[in-house]
């Protein structure tokens, strides 16, 4: 096995008392946009929320993940399934990316069901952009209803 990714998780605020299981399920089994770690796996090196809108913590948070060796930082899935999603996702991969060299990824656990049938309900991803922005969390049927 290769040396692990060593990654770093943000979650949304509002479910900061979240004990990240879906998360680190999601990492250990290499499921959802972890997948792409099947080979090297993958070894978090931090987990915090974004600190609330508009995301003061992103800034301080993606520096202290580098700092600790974050390859990678993962913007959780919470960020794309609450609703509304956040409205700063984009502006928080951005501005990590330009600010410290890290690669951002949308997304951490697979889409759950119940959240892919409210927000095909509502609406919420009809816009084209989001089919970027939810393929690393998007899974199988199987797998969705796992992480109901």
């Amino acid at each position: 096995m290769n040396k692990a990714t060593k990654v770093g998780i943000i979650i949304c605020d509002r479910y900061r008392t979240c004990a990240g299981g879906k998360c680190l399920r999601a990492m250990r089994n290499c499921e959802g946009a972890f997948s792409v770690y099947k080979e090297s796996g993958a070894e978090l090196v931090g987990f915090t929320t974004c600190n609330g809108c508009p995301g003061g913590n992103v800034e301080y948070a993606g520096e202290e993940m580098v700092k600790n060796g974050a390859q990678v930082v993962h913007l959780a899935t919470g960020l794309l399934v609450g609703y509304p999603p956040c409205p700063y996702i984009d502006t928080f991969r951005d501005f990590m990316q330009h600010r410290y060299g890290v690669k951002v990824v949308l997304g951490t656990h697979p889409i759950p069901r119940k959240y892919l049938e409210l927000h095909t309900k509502l609406g919420t991803w009809e816009d084209p952009s989001w089919n970027e922005r939810l393929a690393p969390t998007m899974a199988d049927e199987a797998t969705r209803v796992a992480y109901d």
